[in-house]
Parts: structure tokens; C-alpha cells; sequence
């Protein structure tokens, strides 16, 4: 077994290790919630946080990764709106809930955790510049998107109640917090103190694995309860059209072959938890969104290990 398919393995099992503790009764539904949150709230700040104190981001190429990347996150997102508009014949806020799920990958829970495993520390530190761009632009995209959609999309807009919303919420989000303050102290030029280190390093070491373990567990509640075929028709684009999209790009702009490479892994990956919140802020399409996570998870174990290795032979 080559390393890169045992690393897919190792981090896709974690998940499904939460996953049967989940199904099995071993572990209840609240536990996987209670440790996203600390996940999410606590130990992948902390690793964002330490990232952008100690990294070089040397030869990331950022403009060039952030143009390959967006440029596949576009397409796909118009593809999956399309394709549940047009050829499912369902309305603009179906083709919202269309549209994120085809675009929007799981880069924190699931993409954070795997860069490590699979690049190490540097295709992490470029993974990091994604991240820092991605959620404030998806966040801007799905507050617009509800506010143009939503139940008050009869109202006017109002550009300034839009813009606090956004600031509101970018602002709060204990990822963005974590890159922040990571780079305010890297601007500072002062190592971190012994003391702090230590307590950084312990919380951050363990964001990976419990990420995973919870996502898995989290993941229990989604389940399969209809639309099977516009989700199939969803986890296609986001499995499949996505990464190809990502890949094109990455010849088409000259991106170095690290980058090139956790970017398309990137694009691989499967949708996260953002569609069904939408979703649910919409009150449509809940099922649509649900399955479609699930469904993209679970084909993701093969698809990723696919794209990595057509990555890696066509980019070097």
C-alpha cells in the first residue's frame, strides 16, 4: 500500500471511527457536537494561531493559489445552482442550497487535519492562506445569497445592514479570531513565551485527530432521507467537476507543484456542514443538503485518493 493511500485511509478512518460510535449507540449524538465545538473553537484557532506565528509561507504563491481555487469554487457553485434550477426544476433558494453544496468544501474539519497527514506542515502553511480567504469570502457569499433569497428577499437590500452582518459574524468566528491574532503577534516580532508555547502546542496537537473523530460522529445525524438524485448529482460536481475545474486552473496559471497540489485536494474534498446550515437558515431543502454531505463523504475516501494521485502525476 503506497503512503499517500494509507494516509487517505488513516484520516478518513478516524471519521468513521467517530462515525460507528455514533451509529452504534457507543457514543451519544451530543458528543459530537460538544467536540466540534471545542474543535472548532478552541484547538483549530490555536493551530491556525501557531501557524501564522512560526510559518515562512515561502513560495505559496498565494494570488495564484487564491485565482486556481476560486476559480473552481465559481463554476462549480454556477453548475451546482444550474443543475438544480434547470434540471431538477426547482426554485433559486433549491438552487442556494445547489450551489454551496457543489462548491463549498469541508476545509477545516475534514481539509485541515488531511493537509497535515498528507503534506505536512507546508501544505498546511499554503492550506492556511485558503482558509484565511475562503471563509470570509463564502461567509459574504451565503449572507448576500440569504438576504437575496431569503424570507425577507421581498425587501430591499440594504448594503451597510448586510456589511455588519458580515463583520458581525467574520469578526466572531473563533477561525478567523485564531488567524488574526496569529498574525498580529507574528507583526510583533516577539517569540512566544515558554509557558505559552507548551500551552499552545498541547491544544493544537490534538485539533487534528478530534476534528476528524467529530466530524465523523457529527455526521450520524445527516443520514439519507430522500432526494437521492439531485444529491448524487451534487456530490458528482463537487467529487468530480470541482477538482478537474481546480486542476485546469492550476496548469493554466503556472501555480508551483505544492500548491497546485493542495489546491486540487482541496476541491476534492467533500462539502461541508455550511450547505445544511443555509439550509436550514432558508427553511428549505434540508434533506437535499443533508444527503448530499453524506453521500460526497463517504464516495470522498476513493475520489480524493484518485485526484491526489492524477495531482501528483501530471504536477510532479
Amino acid at each position: 500500500m503506497s503512503p499517500l493511500v494509507e494516509t487517505v485511509l488513516f484520516v478518513f478512518g478516524l471519521a468513521a471511527l467517530g462515525y460507528g460510535a455514533g451509529a452504534s449507540g457507543y457514543l451519544k449524538a451530543e458528543t459530537g457536537t460538544a467536540l466540534s465545538d471545542f474543535a472548532v473553537r478552541v484547538a483549530l484557532p490555536l493551530l491556525l494561531f501557531r501557524t501564522m506565528v512560526t510559518s515562512s509561507f515561502h513560495g505559496s504563491a498565494p494570488w495564484q493559489l487564491w485565482a486556481t481555487y476560486f476559480t473552481a469554487v465559481v463554476l462549480a457553485w454556477i453548475a451546482g445552482h444550474l443543475t438544480i434550477t434547470r434540471l431538477f426544476r426547482r426554485d433559486g433558494q433549491a438552487g442556494v442550497i445547489g450551489g454551496v453544496s457543489a462548491a463549498f468544501s469541508n476545509l477545516v474539519l475534514l481539509g485541515i487535519p488531511f493537509m497535515l497527514g498528507v503534506f505536512g506542515n507546508d501544505g498546511f502553511e499554503i492550506l492556511s492562506l485558503l482558509i484565511s480567504v475562503h471563509l470570509p469570502t463564502m461567509l459574504m457569499a451565503s449572507i448576500l445569497l440569504f438576504h437575496w433569497f431569503g424570507p425577507q428577499r421581498q425587501e430591499p437590500l440594504h448594503p451597510v445592514a448586510i456589511l455588519a452582518d458580515f463583520l458581525r459574524r467574520l469578526l466572531g468566528n473563533p477561525l478567523i479570531i485564531g488567524i488574526f491574532a496569529g498574525l498580529a503577534w507574528r507583526t510583533s516580532g516577539m517569540p512566544l513565551p515558554g509557558f505559552v508555547n507548551r500551552f499552545v502546542d498541547a491544544l493544537a496537537n490534538i485539533a487534528g485527530p478530534v476534528a476528524l473523530f467529530a466530524m465523523g460522529l457529527d455526521l450520524r445525524k445527516f443520514g439519507l432521507s430522500g432526494n437521492l438524485k439531485p444529491a448524487l448529482a451534487l456530490s458528482v460536481l463537487k467529487l468530480l467537476f470541482m477538482p478537474a475545474v481546480a486542476l485546469a486552473a492550476a496548469l493554466l496559471f503556472g501555480l508551483p507543484p505544492l500548491p497546485a497540489k493542495v489546491a486540487v485536494a482541496a476541491a476534492s474534498l467533500p462539502s461541508g456542514v455550511n450547505s445544511y446550515l443555509i439550509a436550514i437558515q432558508l427553511k428549505t431543502e434540508q434533506s437535499l443538503a443533508s444527503n448530499q454531505i453524506t453521500i460526497a463523504t463517504g464516495f470522498s475516501v476513493v475520489t480524493t485518493a484518485l485526484w491526489l494521485e492524477l495531482a501528483g502525476a501530471l504536477l510532479g
